[in-house]
């Protein structure tokens, strides 16, 4: 049975977050969530509450796809040409919902190294080369190892200390956005410079206005 992908959008930039800071990619997001439809109008009851991404429907440079093959030649089409070192990072909403083993084989066969951004509570299929996990307080997570772990801080009854029985490369705290966001970045590297092995991590791509 063929499959159908609906992605928000696909567009190049250069990573903000994270051990890929400053790296470029071409970013492909999937529309679609399961921890908040993404209307305002859900946002209080939502298991995720504090999102700032639009995931909804589809942007211009977005589209149905009614293949993985169509879908990877959409973020090909991104990559400027003759650069290496290609990287389309899978994010969302949630990228597992529609992310296979199909679209991961036409990624690798354009030669795109493939980076995953996930809530971790959907099974990942084999064979992605960089798994990072953000975790929702709330949630059950069914991913426990990968390259880093993402904790955006601070959570309701959240300790962060709580992760690091699972198996990550790195573990980073990224303050929360919005109105405290001074405040949350201050608590966020206070505990990182009292906690190893901690890192903070800063979304940079707001300070420098790109995508």
């Amino acid at each position: 049975m063929q499959k159908n992908y609906t992605v928000k959008e696909v567009f190049f930039s250069i990573q903000g977050e994270g051990a890929h800071r400053g790296r470029h990619a071409v970013f492909c997001r999937f529309s679609g969530c399961n921890l908040w439809s993404g209307l305002e109008k859900d946002r209080a009851s939502a298991i995720c509450d504090f999102c700032d991404t639009d995931f909804v429907g589809i942007n211009s440079d977005g589209g149905k796809f009614n293949s993985a093959g169509s879908v990877a030649d959409a973020v090909l089409e991104k990559w400027p040409p003759e650069q290496p070192n290609k990287l389309v990072i899978c994010t969302g909403g949630e990228p597992l919902l529609q992310l296979d083993t199909n679209l991961l084989e036409e990624f690798h066969a354009r030669g795109f190294e493939v980076a995953l951004e996930t809530n971790g509570t959907l099974p990942a299929p084999p064979g992605i080369d960089w798994i990072c996990v953000s975790p929702k307080m709330g949630t059950e997570l069914v991913l426990k190892r990968g390259n880093e772990l993402k904790l955006v801080y601070p959570q309701l009854n959240c300790e962060p200390g709580e992760f690091l029985q699972y198996e990550f490369d790195h573990f980073f705290l990224q303050p929360m956005d919005g109105p405290r966001q001074i405040q949350n970045t201050a608590l966020a590297v206070e505990y990182c410079e009292q906690h190893q092995p901690w890192e903070i991590s800063i979304q940079t791509q707001k300070l420098i206005n790109v995508r």
